[in-house]
């Protein structure tokens, strides 16, 4: 009894209200629940569906290409299926799928469907597809057209930086797969297009995807393309290999890509060929891949986020970028280089930034990297009128924020080798001190008022840390 309880509360309570949409529909094919998700999903009302045919409210599908009626007929369930169609409206839909059969007794007495909406995503990479496509045709006819990046894009004198650029250089002299290490910000792609623009492989496509930017299911048909009848409404599309066959493939945020899509393309670096979704045939491709992750490489391995063999297999040439907090020297030569940039895409006359400002971005942690930096410079440079010099007026009024975090990285600096607390917190007293003694031109009643201290106490520890004029 309280079994048929729960079961009906389930049924009439909970099912209806749940984020996907269930689809049920008993031995006969007549839908017996649909819920509001489903509603949502389809553009219809539940009363324009329950107690009717699957095909009468849906004239597009038929015994085939409907999951729900397959299941029914074979019995067998249908796990993630991608099913575009057309609703009663005429409205194209694409969901992904899960469809079980209902068996009592050993007979088959319905199925019941539990649909994901992807209509939106869905026709985004079509869209996608078509736009990497044209961008692919011009290039053949017309390298000019087209903005790339190179080495001589990369700006830096830091001995890490360099270092990368070395490796990359000696990467663009080959054909063997690349991983780049590298936070958000930092120029993988930057340096990816570089190797590529570099190389024998320059007169043909470089193709970027991001794999976190889309689901799984989409990203696989993106970058394998479709086949005719693989899913309903499915159309013969190449894919991203088959796009950039002859040139480069770059897979940023790989750490982001499925486990089990990963081994789909450590397949097809091992055999060089792949298969559409849903074809058999097998297409040839010569594609180099440039691989990037935003976490260490051997963490991600660990976290699962990266299968062994395949960085083993991809990590043939291994570049690291170093973050921007790491590339102190480098900072004020970015700076020149964005203000050159902008001055000439906005028609300013910007010489330099103000010291106060410098010195905030010297002690910056940058979490955001060279684009974080790239991104301050443009703010500000709008903000610019007749001015020369950049100030922190110019910049959003978050600024502020950064002002008051800019001695977190000073601080660690300064302190990276204390090993105990005490010397930790006479070196932060002593720093404090001299700012006090800076700022107050050495008067010492002034120093020990702003303080809070003695004349006695502040003279003592003038003369512990060695701070006489």
């Amino acid at each position: 009894m309280e079994k048929n309880i729960i079961y009906e509360f389930t049924m009439q309570k909970i099912l209806p209200y749940i984020e996907e949409g269930i689809h049920v529909v008993d031995k006969n094919g007549k839908t017996i629940l649909y819920n509001l998700a489903m509603e949502e999903i389809e553009g219809l009302e539940a009363g324009q569906v329950i107690g009717n045919h699957l095909l009468d409210v849906f004239p597009s599908l038929n015994e085939e290409t409907s999951t729900l009626l397959k299941v029914l007929k074979t019995g067998k369930t249908i796990k993630k299926y991608k099913q575009s169609y057309l609703n009663l409206k005429g409205k194209k839909i694409s969901t992904i799928n899960t469809t079980l059969p209902i068996i009592a007794h050993n007979n088959i007495v319905g199925a019941i469907e539990i649909a994901k909406n992807i209509t939106k995503v869905s026709n985004l990479s079509e869209q996608i597809l078509k736009l990497q496509q044209k961008l692919i045709e011009p290039d053949k006819n017309n390298r000019e057209i087209k903005n790339y990046y190179t080495f001589d894009n990369l700006i830096g004198k830091d001995k890490s930086f360099l270092k990368a650029i070395a490796f990359a250089k000696r990467a663009s002299r080959t054909s063997s797969s690349v991983l780049i290490y590298g936070e958000t910000g930092t120029g993988k792609e930057l340096f990816a297009q570089s190797i590529h623009y570099e190389s024998d492989r320059k007169e043909k496509p470089f193709i970027a995807q991001n794999c976190a930017a889309l689901p799984e299911t989409l990203l696989e048909s993106i970058l394998f393309g479709t086949s005719k009848g693989s899913f309903t409404g499915a159309v013969d599309r190449a894919g991203l290999f088959e796009q950039a066959n002859g040139g480069t493939l770059f897979l940023d945020e790989i750490n982001s890509m499925s486990l089990p899509l990963q081994a789909k393309l450590l397949r097809v670096l091992q055999e060089n060929y792949i298969r559409r979704v849903g074809g058999l045939k097998e297409i040839p491709i010569d594609v180099r891949i440039i691989a990037a992750t935003n976490e260490n490489p051997l963490e991600a391995i660990e976290k699962n986020h990266i299968r062994r063999d395949l960085y083993y297999r991809i990590n043939v040439i291994s570049i690291e970028i170093p973050p921007l907090r790491e590339r102190i020297e480098d900072i004020s030569l970015l700076i020149d280089y964005f203000i050159r940039h902008y001055n000439k895409e906005l028609k300013k006359d910007v010489w330099i930034i103000s010291e106060e400002l410098l010195e905030a971005f010297l002690n910056y942690r940058w979490p955001g990297n060279v684009r974080e930096l790239q991104n301050f410079i443009e703010s500000a440079m709008n903000m610019v009128l007749e001015e020369h010099v950049i100030k922190k007026e110019h910049l959003p009024s978050y600024v502020e924020e950064l002002m008051i975090q800019n001695n977190s990285l000073k601080l660690e600096r300064e302190f990276k080798d204390i090993d105990n607390l005490n010397d930790y917190l006479e070196t932060l007293e002593r720093g404090i001190i001299q700012s006090y003694l800076n700022r107050n031109q050495y008067n010492i009643t002034k120093t020990s008022r702003s303080l809070g201290i003695s004349r006695q106490n502040l003279q003592y520890k003038i003369k512990k840390y060695g701070l006489d004029t």
